[in-house]
């Protein structure tokens, strides 16, 4: 019996290109490219060519701040949900614009960088005194809770070694966070408006990729530990302790 036509296969079926893969350099591109537009360069420009057109320091301070507000916004439609550090990135620079208008002084536009890194590094310190510290917090909402790996992950919480693992990491951020917040508030009130536009904003990333790198290796390290003691208790035939309260 023959088939009908409609089962014959098409002519350009098989010269049909497949569906091109997804490139993953264009998704570690576009990160980049939105923080330099949207959180460097971008507000750096806009600084400068509002003060070349005639316009004070004050009110190029604040319009330049559209910008990372801009970012802030796209980032947060892009991903469908509401991003803490990018509120808390408004919260500053609504303060900082804020004092800046009230007072007519802009070296307190410029606060608006120390804002979310005072109140995130206070934050991760405070939060040693609660149940689970904040970046442990983040990992396993990066990790996925709901995932077998994220729940690996929290089972791993009854151990002591991990418990210090992410004690240590919360402080270091803490106290690290804190001390840039400090550094920017004495680079404002000594360097020049424009000077002091530039440093906070290459600071904040700065800091960012020294502490990132700084986790990465200590993460490395108190992972094989904590692998090379969880083999060795097995060995020895120990229960797992349990899940601290």
């Amino acid at each position: 019996m023959s088939e009908g036509p409609e089962s014959a296969p098409s002519p350009n079926a098989a010269a049909a290109p497949a569906d091109p893969a997804p490139d993953p350099d264009r998704g570690r591109f576009l990160p980049l490219a939105k923080i330099a537009v949207f959180d460097i360069a971008g507000p750096l420009v806009a600084y400068s060519l509002l003060r070349s057109a005639g316009l004070s320091a004050l009110g190029a301070l604040v319009l330049s701040g559209i910008l990372p507000i801009l970012g802030v916004v796209l980032g947060m439609a892009r991903d469908r949900r509401v991003d803490i550090v990018g509120v808390l990135v408004l919260l500053g620079i609504a303060v900082g614009a804020g004092l800046g208008l009230v007072s007519g002084n802009a070296r307190l536009v410029l606060l608006e960088g120390s804002v979310p890194t005072f109140v995130f590094g206070a934050v991760c310190l405070g939060s040693l005194w609660t149940r689970r510290p904040l970046m442990y917090r983040f990992a396993v909402d990066f990790i996925g809770p709901d995932t077998p790996k994220g729940r690996d992950f929290a089972d791993r919480w009854r151990y002591p070694e991990f418990r210090h693992a992410f004690r240590v990491t919360t402080v270091v951020w803490g106290v690290a966070l804190l001390a840039e917040a400090a550094a920017r508030i004495n680079i404002v009130e000594s360097t020049s408006a424009g000077s002091a536009l530039g440093i906070s904003k290459v600071m904040r990333y700065a800091v960012a990729g020294l502490l990132i790198a700084w986790n990465i290796a200590y993460g490395r390290r108190a992972r094989r530990k904590g692998e090379a003691q969880g083999a060795a208790a097995r060995a020895r035939g120990e229960v797992p302790p349990p899940m601290p309260a």
